[in-house]
């Protein structure tokens, strides 16, 4: 049975398409059939992984919009089990056009993934970083949310607003959303805010941390750049080999809730 995880933080800047693509990418080259979604117009995900989206006919605007159907929309990537249901900045107006609709509007992805989500063992939804109806109706239809964290101040601040804002969502529209886990970002261990910032959330959010810790990492901004996850473009590279480990933490245990 498929699981959709939603990879959130109404903070941009700590890493949510860095982790969509590079975990997608490690769990689909360890054999698991995988889906990642760019819910984001900016569309960074996309581009990551090598789709010119200046020439993207077919993503999740026009599947919002019910120009095409959900298996048009997907695209192949070069890692075999993996593939991606791109986006473009015409989903800018996918917004807009779903606040004009008047009924269950929130709902629109839950529905358009239903017939399809157990065809991949994860589904994941690369969020934008602000709360409006394209987070909302992927935190809906999600049954749990992972949040990249970045390693910096404000982080703890950030992540408490978040973790309320959740709550709202599972008491008023997804009552089974859980929490996936809390990753960790842009890790520095020669700084001490940064190692700081890490071992306070740890203190308070104990279990929901993630082991696996992401370091700052050059190679995890550049591989974008060619199209590529970092563990493809530089597969021992510390970022990729974080990535990776990330991907083995979480085929073993995915159990962790609010």
């Amino acid at each position: 049975m498929g699981k959709v995880i939603a990879i959130t933080n109404q903070k941009g800047g700590v890493g949510k398409t860095t982790t969509a693509l590079n975990l997608s990418a490690s769990l689909a080259l360890a054999g698991e059939n995988i889906l990642v979604i760019d819910s984001d117009p900016q569309g960074n995900l996309t581009s990551g992984l090598g789709i010119k989206k200046d020439q993207l006919k077919r993503g999740l605007y026009e599947l919002y919009t019910g120009k095409i159907r959900l298996e048009e929309a997907l695209s192949p990537t070069e890692i075999p089990n993996l593939f991606v249901l791109p986006a473009s900045m015409d989903l800018f107006a996918a917004e807009i056009e779903l606040l004009e609709r008047s009924d269950n509007r929130e709902m629109s992805l839950l529905k358009l993934l239903a017939p399809i989500k157990d065809n991949w063992k994860y589904v994941f939804i690369d969020c934008p970083p602000s709360f409006g109806l394209l987070t909302l109706n992927a935190l809906i239809a999600s049954e749990s949310v992972l949040v990249p964290v970045q390693c910096e101040y404000f982080a703890m601040e950030g992540l408490s607003l978040l973790i309320k804002l959740l709550w709202r969502i599972r008491g008023g529209f997804n009552e089974t959303l859980d929490m996936e886990g809390i990753l960790l970002t842009m890790f520095n261990r020669h700084i001490a805010l940064s190692r700081q910032v890490a071992e306070d959330i740890r203190r308070i959010f104990k279990s929901k941390v993630y082991d696996t810790v992401i370091p700052r990492n050059i190679v995890l901004a550049e591989s974008p750049s060619h199209g590529k996850p970092a563990v493809l473009y530089a597969p021992n590279s510390a970022g990729a080999q974080a990535y990776v480990a990330l991907a083995k933490e979480i085929l073993n245990d995915n159990s962790l809730l609010f």
